[in-house]
């Protein structure tokens, strides 16, 4: 619980941040969030193994490094957000994947 209350934090920072940038990029961020908590679930319930939930945030974190990037100039170019769009539908898919695999994470 503690990991997905400090994500939600760093992801509110970093949405001020982006916004005061003038690279406002609410549709990501949320998508972001929801991934994570998608994640964050799959832990819980068992369906992501710990090597899965490793995956999956090493994955989220690159989006999240990827979109830090694109907004370091200050402004979140049509292509800048069709790439994060696309690594964000690859994740997404990723996550369902994995969640809905045979494997489960042993009690």
């Amino acid at each position: 619980m503690k990991k997905s209350t400090v994500a939600a934090a760093v992801l509110a920072l970093s949405a001020f941040a982006a916004s005061a940038a003038g690279a406002d990029t609410p549709r990501i961020d949320q998508r972001q969030a929801n991934q994570e908590q998608r994640i964050d679930n799959g832990i819980a319930s068992g369906e992501l193994t710990k090597r899965e939930a490793r995956r999956m945030n090493r994955q989220q974190n690159a989006v999240n490094r990827a979109e830090d990037k694109a907004k370091a100039d200050g402004v979140v170019s049509a292509q800048e957000r069709k790439r994060l769009t696309k690594a964000q539908n690859a994740t997404s898919k990723r996550i369902y994947r994995q969640k809905h695999d045979a494997q489960e994470r042993k009690s």
